[in-house]
């Protein structure tokens, strides 16, 4: 049978155009669908506008440290009509350089709603299409519980563009879109609230990581409320909210963000006519090359719901458009040791396995933690604390952690990443010399053992 296209993308997030684009440079012919904006997600409302407004948070910071270092400054001044202005500047000129990178490479683009109307046929605004090979890469969104008054609170998707800069806000969520934009709000200049129904944010993560950056948040002042969650929100008559607790407790804001979770993005996608099943989370599920329970329709991204970072979309859409069209290249994705950052006030940098989940899976270990205040900071009053940890095999030596929070967290552990890939041993990080004076030789400098 003839087709229109070898490979149909539904969605021009991260993962969907580098599987096109790298499927086009094969030699197929291939189309991407978007019905929104040109890099899904991280560029548009995600991982890069939302560290764009960490480094204006972070300016408060430097402010403060100046005057240690002999510089006067006057009282600064932020205005975030001038942020959001220079942050959506810069995501258009993202936006076009998406759109070069597919046209470029010879991918049909059509902006449009696309949905599926059999396994080998999608429909645009009434056209339709026929491909051999279909890719859902349409990502996720953040959704709301269903409470009373849920459409008075915004998510991630709304935060990006608000009108002005709320004098107090109400986070909900524990995990790392929850944290990281309670460090935004606060270093800004927001009273800022951050409530979890757990008895700690950031599960999953070491717990030494979990406690070390609650401590760094209370110095900064951020409000932390756990084991709190939220039964309704009410609009009071001078247009603030009264957000009413399952414990009984009434707090006033300016703006509820809920940042709780995401769900997979598959709204009048037509999945009922095509046999792709969903999980029991309803995620699409597939199998180890990505293969739905329709042979010819794949999913990749968030959609599937296994590692919900930009990196791993990139690799699972290369992976896709290798074993398609370039089978001698194909090389599945390794999920193993995936170094990541949370961009928290101190950030966040992680690869391998946690303290926790080493033990776990019967590790004996060893634990190198170390706790310093960062050499920037000895000319001045801050108290900040910066940890490492290294969780180490006790029989082979091999290191199978490496945890910090502090400054320069993510761009430390990336380097620390392929040491953990290539199978660094505690012995060869002992033998490394360090970068001195800098906080990363603390990594190599560990020697005894905590516990």
């Amino acid at each position: 049978m003839t087709y229109d296209f070898d490979l149909f993308v539904i969605g021009a997030g991260s993962g969907g155009v580098r599987a096109a684009r790298f499927a086009a440079g094969f030699g197929a012919r291939v189309a991407v669908a978007e019905s929104r904006y040109l890099g899904g997600t991280c560029v548009n409302v995600g991982c890069v506008p939302k560290k764009l407004m960490v480094y204006a948070a972070h300016v408060a910071d430097e402010m403060e440290q100046a005057a240690g270092f002999g510089w006067t400054l006057e009282e600064g001044h932020f205005d975030w009509g001038t942020l959001i202005a220079n942050k959506n500047r810069e995501i258009e000129r993202l936006n076009g350089i998406y759109r070069n990178l597919l046209v470029n490479s010879g991918v049909t683009l059509l902006e449009g709603h696309a949905r599926l109307t059999g396994a080998n046929e999608v429909e645009i605004d009434g056209q339709r299409y026929s491909a051999k090979h279909i890719l859902i890469a349409t990502g996720g969104w953040p959704q709301v519980p269903d409470i009373p008054g849920k459409d008075l609170a915004i998510t991630s998707n709304e935060a990006f563009f608000l009108k002005q800069l709320p004098k107090r806000i109400l986070v909900v969520g524990g995990g790392y879109i929850a944290v990281e934009f309670a460090g935004i709000f606060q270093g800004l200049g927001s009273a800022t609230s951050l409530l979890y129904r757990g008895d700690l944010f950031l599960r999953g993560f070491d717990g030494s990581v979990r406690t070390h950056l609650k401590d760094e948040l209370d110095k900064r002042g951020v409000d932390l409320q756990f084991n709190s969650d939220i039964q309704r929100i009410d609009q009071q008559a001078d247009g603030s909210l009264k957000a009413t607790l399952k414990d009984g407790r009434e707090l006033l804001t300016d703006c509820v963000f809920y940042a709780t979770g995401r769900r997979p993005m598959l709204d009048n996608l037509g999945l009922e006519h095509t046999g792709v099943e969903l999980d029991e989370r309803g995620f699409v599920r597939v199998d180890d090359q990505y293969q739905t329970t329709e042979p010819s329709i794949l999913a990749i991204g968030d959609v599937i719901g296994r590692v919900q970072l930009t990196p791993v979309a990139l690799a699972e859409g290369m992976a896709v458009a290798r074993r398609l069209f370039k089978p001698e290249q194909y090389r599945p994705v390794d999920y193993r040791n995936i170094p990541t950052a949370v961009f928290s006030q101190p950030p966040i940098g992680t690869v391998g396995l946690t303290e926790e989940q080493a033990i776990e899976a019967g590790h004996k270990v060893r634990i190198f933690e170390s706790r310093f205040r960062a050499m920037k900071l000895t000319l001045t009053e801050i108290q900040e604390k910066t940890l490492m940890k290294l969780v180490v095999d006790a029989d082979t030596d091999k290191v199978l952690g490496c945890h910090m929070v502090g400054p320069d967290a993510g761009e430390i552990i990336q380097g620390l990443g392929i040491a953990l890939k290539a199978g660094a041993t505690k012995a060869q990080f002992d033998e490394t010399i360090g970068v001195h004076p800098t906080a990363a030789e603390e990594f190599v400098t560990m020697r005894t053992a905590m516990r």
